[in-house]
């Protein structure tokens, strides 16, 4: 099947954004460059998923460094329907959306005044992630986060806990893309459906997936407490 081809105004206007930064990602080799059809280059669909993902890891709070790293791992080869996955598989997998609020705001929800320290906690925790100026704040998980501020939780013990899930959390993405790339998606594929769909199945297994990882975490801690307490026992 022949790719669509798109003058440079065409694919501004698909994935909104301006002529220059089109330009600017594929002279960074972030997008492959245009077909060229005489003195007039032309886009496909590929580049289209490729600054479409650009777009996703710039709404994720990504740098262009990291944008950088995070292309470097996908081949140069993969299809708009990969990409596209990628790109599902990047949304939030929790219902829970941040909202945005000033310190002065976040400490009037708190009830208290946070020091730095405070702040550093909640957000190695995950409950907060700060955005120059303001704070991206979960607002189901603050109260849990302020509990634990409450009961003196070490700032040095959330930062390391934040490397350990982060670790794990990479390489259970990584690991779950691959299932659905590599088992899901051809056979979606081969009946004809649309990436649309994938999507739509990878937004349903969401909160199962949630689901399973904490019940992994919970079976895994109480095993390990029992493994504890036999070695003390013995």
């Amino acid at each position: 099947m022949t790719s669509e081809l798109l003058t440079l105004e065409d694919i501004t206007k698909r994935v909104g954004m301006s002529v220059r930064n089109v330009r600017f990602y594929t002279t960074k080799g972030l997008v492959p460059p245009p077909i060229r059809r005489g003195r007039s280059g032309y886009y496909t669909n590929l580049q289209v998923a490729r600054l479409e993902m650009i777009r996703e890891l710039q709404g994720h709070g990504f740098t262009l460094s990291a944008i950088e790293r995070y292309l470097s791992h996908v081949p140069e080869d993969a299809s708009p329907e990969d990409l596209a996955l990628q790109r599902t598989m990047l949304a939030p997998w929790s219902s829970d959306r941040p909202v945005v609020m000033s310190r002065s705001d976040l400490e009037e929800r708190a009830g208290r005044e946070l020091a730095a320290e405070d702040l550093a906690t909640l957000e190695a925790i995950g409950v907060l992630t700060s955005t120059g100026t303001s704070y991206a704040v979960s607002l189901t998980q603050l109260p849990v986060g302020l509990g634990l501020l409450e009961l003196g939780f070490p700032t040095d013990a959330a930062v390391a806990a934040k490397e350990v899930y982060l670790r794990h959390g990479q390489e259970i993405a990584q690991e779950l893309h691959e299932v659905f790339r590599t088992m899901v998606w051809p056979l979606y594929q081969t009946s004809g459906a649309s990436p649309k769909l994938l999507q739509e199945i990878v937004e349903r297994l969401k909160p199962l997936s949630i689901r399973s990882l904490v019940t992994a975490y919970t079976q895994a801690m109480d095993e390990t407490k029992k493994r504890g307490i036999r070695r003390r026992s013995s």
